[in-house]
């Protein structure tokens, strides 16, 4: 009884004989589990380098109603396998394709807990977003001026 009341840090597991501290000993054990299945996808990893195996065409849930583009992809570090939901409208892409994946769920199509990141390896992005850019890989068009400073506006560039 005595063992119970003290911290964890102070039992001893390998004094531990009977049923009770056996069993005690096994739950101490137990290693930490993380439940987001994400994190699990990309093993606590921003974003992961994956292959594209097949783009498919889904339907979402119930009160939506479209035709959305998602791509089943393989992590190439793990192996597994996931749905990635591919952004924007065009140009999605093809088997064996190279893409980074990054964790994002589409809320209305189920198991699909990836989204595909356009601009980087085989993935090219949107040309004529002008806003949002950074979501869609789309280069800075020359028109947009940069930001400068207010007393450097005198100098030409």
């Amino acid at each position: 009884m005595l063992l119970r009341r003290l911290p964890k840090k102070f039992i001893r597991l390998s004094q531990l004989k009977t049923h009770n501290y056996f069993y005690l000993r096994q739950s101490l054990k137990k290693r930490f589990r993380c439940r987001s299945r994400v994190f699990n996808r990309l093993y606590g990893a921003p974003q992961r380098k994956a292959v594209v195996l097949r783009v498919v065409l889904m339907t979402p849930k119930k009160p939506n109603s479209a035709i959305r583009h998602v791509a089943r992809v393989s992590i190439y570090k793990t192996g597994r396998r996931a749905l990635g939901r591919i952004p924007g409208i065009g140009s999605s892409p093809t088997k064996f394709n190279r893409v980074l994946c990054r964790g994002g769920r589409a809320n209305d199509l189920p198991t699909v807990r990836l989204t595909l990141i356009r601009g980087v390896y085989d993935f090219s992005g949107l040309y004529n977003k002008k806003r949002r850019r950074s979501v869609y890989g789309a280069p800075r068009p020359e028109s947009i001026i940069t930001h400068r400073r207010r007393r450097y506006r005198h100098l030409s560039i």
